[in-house]
Formats: C-alpha cells, structure tokens, sequence
C-alpha cells in the first residue's frame, strides 16, 4: 500500500503547494471582503499570535515523537548486535559438529540484517524478510537439536541467547512499524493550513512572494519530521554501524 509518509520529498512538495495556496486565498479573501473595524483587528492579531503559537508547539511536540523514534531504532541496531556476537561466542560451548552448523548461520543472518537497514526497495525487503524467517527457523533447530539430545545448563545457555537474538530481531522490527500516528499528522496539517489562511487573510496587499515564507517554513519542517519517522526512505536514517563492525570482526 503506497503511503506518502514514506516519500518525505512527496511531503514537501504537496505541503509547500498546499500552504502557499491557503496563504493566496487567505489573501484573496481579504481584498473581497471590507477592511475590518480597528478592534476587531485586535482580535484579529490575538487569535493569529494564538494559532501560530499553537502550531509551533505541535510541530515541536511532532519533531520530538519523530527523535525518539528514531533513538529507539538506534538503540535496538545497538541490542541486536550485541545479541548476535554473544550467542556467536557462545556457539564454542557446543560440540563441535554443532558449532560449525550456528556460526555459519549466524553470518549469513547478520549479514541479511545489515542488508534490510541498508535496503529501500519493497521489493528486495520482503526477500530480505523471508530469507531472514527462514535462517531463523534454522539457527532455532540447529540450537533446539543439541538440547533435546542432552539437556544441561550449557545448552540452556545457548538456547537463552539464540532466543535473545530472535526477540531483538522483534523488537527492532516493531520499532520500525512504531510511526507517528495519522492523526497526528492530519492535526498538524489542518492548523498549518487555518494559519496560512489568517496569515493571508492580514497580508494586506503584500505580494505573493512574502505569502511563501510560512509555507516554506512549515513545509521544510514536515519534510524533516517525515525524513527522520521514515525507517527506509529518508535521508537521515540508522545506520548499521554496530552490526558492521560486528561482521568485520567475525570475518
């Protein structure tokens, strides 16, 4: 399903064209109608200082959702590392037949890791995601089969970290799926439209051009949020850093 939130750009285009339309017609709508009365200006002022003030905090209250999101992804890349170099490492408590069975697995998992945070094509992810499915049901077996041969603290040790690398796996994955809500968004868009209309509305002749600031403003602002909550496409994004040095070091 194709979702714009995942195009920051297509949110920065759509957003600019929309708020600069609603500042002209703001705009438009002052020249058609008779100028105000001296305290109703006032009023005026006090509900525009109102409305853009509320809107700041919003965008605020948005681009703090956004940042944290983004720290969680870091932070799990970080926990999922760590998971694997430990069951890597205590892959030499096993026997060695099956040793030689999880090391090669857990390379070829790390490596499909790296590849889906490296990844922006939907259709390679689902391959990635499959492929990763199906490694996991092997590292599960090749860890499960020692056990129920002979089941000792050694064997629990290892079945506890190959659970731990499948549970980090899940959490990374909901920390992917943990966006800002629609709501949300739809919130933030509403009021910056109402702003751009008041904003126009009290433009009192200036040109066309100065009815862009806001909307530029606000639309840069949007791009930004939707570029940092965007896991895939953004620009700003995490980085595998831990995981990458944890292959260089396998390797």
């Amino acid at each position: 399903m194709f979702n714009p939130l995942d195009y920051p750009l297509i949110v920065l285009v759509l957003s600019l064209c929309c708020f600069w339309t609603s500042g002209l017609i703001g705009a438009w709508f002052h020249e058609k109608t008779h100028r105000p009365a001296e305290g109703n200006r006032d009023d005026f002022k006090f509900v525009l200082g109102g409305t853009l003030t509320l809107l700041g905090l919003i965008i605020g209250f948005t681009f703090s959702m956004a940042v944290s999101r983004y720290e969680q992804r870091k932070n799990y890349e970080e926990e999922e590392a760590n998971a694997i170099g430990t069951e890597y490492v205590r892959a030499d408590l096993l026997p060695p037949a099956d040793a030689d069975k999880v090391r090669p697995l857990l390379k070829s998992y790390l490596d499909q890791r790296i590849l889906k945070y490296a990844s922006r094509n939907k259709k390679q992810i689902q391959q990635i995601d499959a492929e990763t499915a199906r490694l996991q049901t092997e590292m599960w077996s090749a860890v499960a089969t020692p056990a129920s041969r002979q089941f000792s603290p050694v064997t629990a040790l290892i079945i506890s970290g190959m659970n731990d690398v499948l549970n980090s796996h899940g959490y990374t994955q909901a920390a992917w799926w943990n966006r800002i809500p629609i709501g949300a968004w739809a919130l933030l868009m509403m009021i910056s439209i109402f702003c751009n209309l008041l904003v126009g509305y009290s433009s009192q002749g200036r040109s066309a051009f100065l009815l862009l600031i806001l909307p530029l403003t606000l639309s840069i602002s949007l791009f930004l949020i939707a570029d940092i909550d965007s896991p895939h496409a953004g620009v700003i994004r995490v980085q595998p850093q831990n995981l990458q040095s944890l292959a260089e070091s396998l390797n």
